[in-house]
């Protein structure tokens, strides 16, 4: 499972979490201008956006999990399963394969409203990469520097929704998430008062006691609440450290922790890796389980005219700075 999230101070900052029980060799991939993207029903694209992201690369075909193009628009895909309907070709829209749809909208668009324009032309086709590697049930968010919308592709079709906080988690529905914001609306940054009955002498005896009732399990609908309630709540510098670290912070506090979330033939989920990209420079940051260090590839340092992927593997084992 996983959490997406935005974030603003001076500049504007998109990123995830990557929560599963494994992992692929995923890597820093940045696709050029001049890179052929090739899709299975929709015409190619020669000519486009550079994009940065994290994706597996396949048959030197970068499959996305999230991304952010040169003009500052972001996405990421994240389970969803029981919910994602895709479709059976229609020839009256643009069949796009879901491991497509990132690549078809960042390739594209320079931002959300540019990206609706496409999203309404749309069929998120039922098209496996192949037979190893099947559709993901995935549902997305989109994001530019001004706002974030919420992509479902569900039996009634698809689904569009603004998404005002934007964070994203997996099930259920995006509807019901924003509706279960409701049972939360008493939760406070502020000491509580005393409304349970005026005339018992109740004291706060801690801080932090007007989040009482913030959920902390590991749940998608729980991580969905209480990373809102981080993000909507976080302060920091507009320094482009200060920035990234309070970005972090927000992802860290519904990080999986292996051993807590128990898989199949003794897998635990965790965090394999949380990113956070500044849309406004084209960085991609990204931190691993295994390793706290921050590190940051610049997609501006590289050729973007190129016709070749860029590929940057994980550094995984920690980092540690000895002092003395």
């Amino acid at each position: 499972m996983c959490t997406a999230v935005t974030y603003h101070t001076k500049d504007h900052y998109f990123g995830r979490n990557l929560d599963l029980e494994y992992s692929y060799k995923e890597t820093v991939t940045i696709t050029p201008r001049n890179y052929p993207f090739k899709f299975r029903q929709a015409k190619e694209i020669t000519k486009h956006y550079a994009i940065i992201g994290m994706a597996y690369v396949m048959d030197n075909y970068p499959l996305y999990y999230d991304a952010i193009n040169e003009k500052g628009l972001g996405m990421a895909g994240l389970n969803f399963p029981q919910n994602a309907c895709y479709k059976e070709i229609n020839n009256a829209l643009d069949n796009i394969a879901p491991f497509e749809f990132i690549p078809w909208i960042l390739s594209q668009c320079a931002n959300i409203n540019e990206a609706i324009e496409l999203l309404n032309k749309i069929n998120i086709a039922n098209i496996n990469y192949s037979e190893e590697l099947p559709a993901s049930p995935l549902h997305w968010i989109i994001a530019d520097k001004e706002k974030a919308i919420t992509v479902e592709c569900v039996k009634d079709g698809l689904k569009i929704y603004d998404n005002p906080v934007g964070v994203l988690t997996n099930n259920p529905t995006f509807d019901i998430q924003m509706f279960n914001l409701n049972n939360y609306m008493s939760l406070s940054t502020e000491a509580p008062c005393n409304n349970f009955a005026k005339n018992l002498n109740l004291e706060t005896y801690s801080r932090g006691m007007g989040a009482i009732g913030l959920p902390g399990d590991l749940s998608s609908s729980s991580r969905f609440v209480k990373a809102t309630f981080t993000k909507m709540n976080s302060l920091s510098g507009d320094s482009e450290s200060e920035s990234i670290s309070q970005f972090f912070h927000i992802l860290e506090s519904v990080y999986q922790q292996r051993g807590c979330v128990h898989m199949n033939n003794d897998k635990y989920e965790i965090t394999i890796y949380s990113s956070c990209c500044n849309l406004d420079k084209g960085i991609y940051y990204y931190i691993t389980y295994e390793n706290n260090q921050i590190t940051a590839v610049n997609m501006h340092k590289e050729n973007l005219d190129s016709t070749k992927l860029i590929n940057y593997d994980l550094i995984k084992n920690q980092q540690i700075l000895n002092q003395n």
